[in-house]
């Protein structure tokens, strides 16, 4: 092929007349609003306007069409594509976005200071990155017909080609981009591509009798001059009064041939509706695979990476054969079950290097096998262990096609004919690629779905707190379900922080929004609550100190939260409300349900509103409700529908905690449903307590002088209670500890007697309270040293230790695992 520019008359083509096999093409690129982003020298000569006339311009109004070309027309002879007189009205089509698959065709164009301009004209869609959508190429007709002139020789196809001349800096990356967003071309061919639409080599038309194009439609074009030829003898034999000799009149296998061309491309576009309907990678690989079964194949087995099949990202490079290779589809015509033993899906293997599987997952090109010959099936078979495979493909068709989006290959499908059926062969390959081009698309978008769901999953589960099932005097059950909008990540949270006292607080937030912002936001305040929550502050000055962070954080923190602090020996709720929707009580006698009429306060980080608290009486056995507005509001709906479905369902008796909140789900989404709203959109953060409280006799109290000599009172009553409660196991244990901590309490208390507590349950919980402020820390100890060994005795006998800031000072607990007789 020749090389040249467009800046220069390449060899063997002069100014006047199109040498033959050679002829200047006009190249345009359409971006997604429709306009004309790239404009050729070739097209300035083509169509009459300059680049700075037409960069910017909408290219239907650039190029009008006027029809297509008429069937008596002198161009008629120029193939199978003049059978067809509706290809002028496509180049609109394609122009305006209506057709997404490569399309070619004739039409005439009502160009400004010209009568018509008559073309034959490519289009082909760009689906990769950027903003250009559409590639056209077109070739003035006219320069055809004197090339025809010139040459009287068969051609079987027209189609664009290109001069090899990339002699630019960044070609080899474009050329390296191109198979992204024009299918079923390699590398080697795209740099021909580069070329021409950066107008570095000469677009060109090549005629061509065997050699392969790059670019499809690359194949229904009927033999031109061959066409022509037989046409006039026909006519001259019928002028003489001859016979017409019947090869002579036969326009049929061009009709079938251009017949073929139309299915194709109506198959792939009908194939290219069915997949990519869901971003479920699961489904989405079903689609593709049911997609070519019957109609183009027989079999069709799907595989992909391992990485794929987890929503994982994987390293850049070719596979080799050590890349694992899941079968994750598998759709034939055959009896049912004879596939399913023998390649089960599931599975996964790597492929060897002398397979076609290998060839194509590491060219990222087609393999075509007309027939899988004895060997090769016995070669293919011999990767499958226990298995005779031979029987499923010898004699069949075979084509590998790659599954690859960004040049990244994610898997491939094997696809088999049955013997009888017609072989695969070039037409069906470049088929086939451009199935599987569009496929790879579908499967990556549902791939990064998947991985970006898996991470935003990750993230909000590594933020939300793991709640054991029992604190001290209740039992806690809770809930997170997703929202459906924004990548099904929010800023609703729970929590619960174990207080001084056997005292529970328990907590629901919402970050007002969605996504990584809000599930960020959420993060920083449900720390700072647990940090409050600690210091043991009251509930209306928490939410205070935490309205004060938020408007320290920014402007945009804003959020509702409902704190309440639980003591299970008080039998007492001591509530707070910012903004928040409010709790709902649930009595264990009578099973009566009320949301808590809360003073309720403006949501945090507004600023400068006053929060109230107020306290509650409440029985063991009630239970405490507490969630997010996305479980109760539905958009058009009064939220105090969602409110006293909320209140009716959490009153129906339930065996456990967890059913008693699937309960209230299942209601709620019922309720939704019911007022015609569908799925749930927000996310949802539900937290139930059962307040089991603690009896009075689980309980012991002592109050102890600041004197040494208290410490073996202390030693005493400990191992006299744990008798009289049956764990005396844990007497030793116990005194010792409380010999400790009662000891460092008495050296530092300032005035106010030491208050030693015992509280059983499902742990033996002991606490110690003193008047100091100074939190004890845990020091490694020099083994010299006389003092400075209590907490490292308490560190290692305690199931778990703590200390805590009170108001009155601080407290020091540990727990013991208990068991009772």
């Amino acid at each position: 092929m020749d090389h040249g520019s467009e800046r220069d008359t390449p060899p063997g083509l002069d100014a006047g007349e199109g040498a033959a096999g050679r002829i200047p093409l006009a190249v345009v690129v359409v971006d997604r609003d429709g306009r004309v982003s790239h404009w050729s020298t070739g097209a300035r000569r083509l169509f009459g306007a300059a680049r700075e006339q037409a960069i910017g311009r909408s290219a239907l109004d650039l190029l009008p069409v006027s029809g297509a070309l008429p069937e008596d027309d002198e161009i008629t002879p120029y193939g199978a594509y003049a059978a067809y007189d509706g290809l002028g009205p496509d180049l609109e089509s394609s122009l305006d976005g209506r057709l997404n698959f490569p399309a070619a065709g004739r039409a005439r164009l009502t160009v400004a200071d010209r009568d018509r301009v008559d073309v034959l004209w490519w289009a082909y869609p760009l689906v990769g990155p950027g903003e250009e959508r559409l590639l056209v190429l077109a070739a003035d007709a006219e320069r055809l017909r004197r090339s025809d002139r010139a040459e009287d020789v068969a051609f079987e196809r027209i189609a664009p080609g290109f001069a090899l001349h990339t002699d630019f800096p960044g070609a080899e990356e474009l050329a390296r981009r191109l198979p992204e967003i024009l299918p079923s071309m390699s590398v080697d061919e795209s740099a021909r591509i580069v070329a021409q639409v950066l107008e570095l080599g000469y677009p060109i038309l090549e005629f061509s009798q065997n050699d392969r194009v790059p670019v499809t439609p690359d194949w229904g074009v009927a033999r031109r001059a061959e066409r022509k030829a037989r046409r006039e003898r026909a006519a001259r034999a019928a002028a003489q009064g001859l016979p017409v000799p019947a090869d002579l009149t036969d326009d049929e296998g061009e009709d079938l041939e251009y017949a073929a061309v139309r299915e194709r491309l109506e198959f792939l576009n009908e194939v290219s509706g069915k997949i990519g309907t869901s971003l479920d990678l699961s489904r989405t690989i079903v689609e593709v695979s049911r997609a070519v079964v019957p109609r183009f194949t027989d079999v069709a087995g799907t595989y992909l990476r391992e990485q794929v099949v987890a929503g994982e990202g994987f390293p850049d490079g070719v596979p080799d054969t050590t890349t694992m290779w899941h079968r994750v589809a598998l759709e034939h015509t055959d009896e049912p079950g004879r596939w399913d033993d023998v390649v089960p899906v599931g599975e996964a293997m790597p492929f060897p290097a002398h397979t076609p599987f290998f060839q194509c997952m590491t060219s990222g090109e087609p393999v075509l096998v007309p027939r899988i010959s004895v060997e090769m099936g016995h070669a293919i078979a011999s990767q499958f262990e226990k298995r005779d495979i031979r029987p499923l493909i010898t004699g069949r068709s075979m084509l590998v096609v790659p599954l690859k989006a960004r040049n990244v290959v994610l898997g491939f499908m094997i696809l088999l004919r049955h013997p009888e059926r017609e072989m695969f062969d070039d037409m069906d390959r470049v088929t086939g690629a451009e199935l599987a081009a569009r496929a790879g698309l579908v499967l990556d978008n549902a791939r990064m779905y998947t991985f970006q769901e898996s991470v935003a999953e990750t993230l909000q589960d590594s933020m939300l707190p793991h709640i054991p099932p029992r604190m001290a005097g209740c039992d806690i059950a809770t809930r997170y379900l997703p929202g459906t909008l924004l990548g099904r990540i929010g800023g609703d949270w729970f929590d619960s922080v174990k207080l001084p006292g056997a005292r529970t607080a328990l907590v629901v937030g919402d970050v007002m929004g969605h996504g990584l912002n809000s599930a960020a936001m959420m993060g920083q305040l449900r720390t700072a609550v647990q940090t409050m929550a600690a210091l043991d502050l009251p509930p209306a000055q928490l939410l205070r100190n935490l309205d004060d962070l938020a408007q320290r954080l920014g402007d945009g923190y804003l959020a509702t939260c409902l704190y309440a602090v639980y003591d299970p020996i008080e039998s007492e709720l001591h509530l707070a409300n910012a903004g928040h929707i409010p709790p709902v009580l649930v009595r264990a006698v009578g099973g009566r349900s009320e949301l808590l009429d809360l003073p309720t306060g403006a949501p945090i980080g507004v600023g400068g509103v006053a929060f109230e608290s107020l306290r509650v009486p409440v029985e063991p056995g009630d239970r405490l409700v507490m969630c997010t507005d996305g479980l109760v509001e539905m958009r058009g709906e009064d939220i105090g529908v969602g409110l006293a479905a909320l209140c009716e369902s959490a009153a129906h008796p339930a065996a456990s905690m967890d059913d008693a909140c699937d309960t209230i789900i299942r209601a709620l989404a019922a309720t939704f449903s019911k007022a015609g709203h569908g799925d749930r959109k927000d996310d949802v953060a539900l937290l139930m307590a059962r307040l089991n409280g603690i009896e009075p006799d689980d309980v012991a109290e002592w109050r102890l002088a600041l004197d040494p000599a208290e410490v073996r009172r202390a030693r005493t009553a400990v191992r006299e209670q744990l008798h009289d409660w049956g764990l005396a196991r844990l007497a030793d244990p116990a005194a010792l500890m409380v010999s400790e901590i009662v000891t460092n309490a008495i050296r530092h208390s300032h005035s106010r007697p030491v208050q030693l507590r015992l509280i059983r349950g499902e742990t033996l919980l002991c606490e110690v309270d003193d008047d100091d402020h100074t939190l004890p820390t845990l020091l490694s100890v020099d083994p010299g040293a006389g003092t400075g060994r209590g907490l490292r005795v308490v560190s290692t006998l305690a199931r778990e230790w703590g200390t805590s800031r009170t108001t009155a000072g601080k407290t020091v607990w540990f727990e013991l695992t208990s068991r009772r007789r």
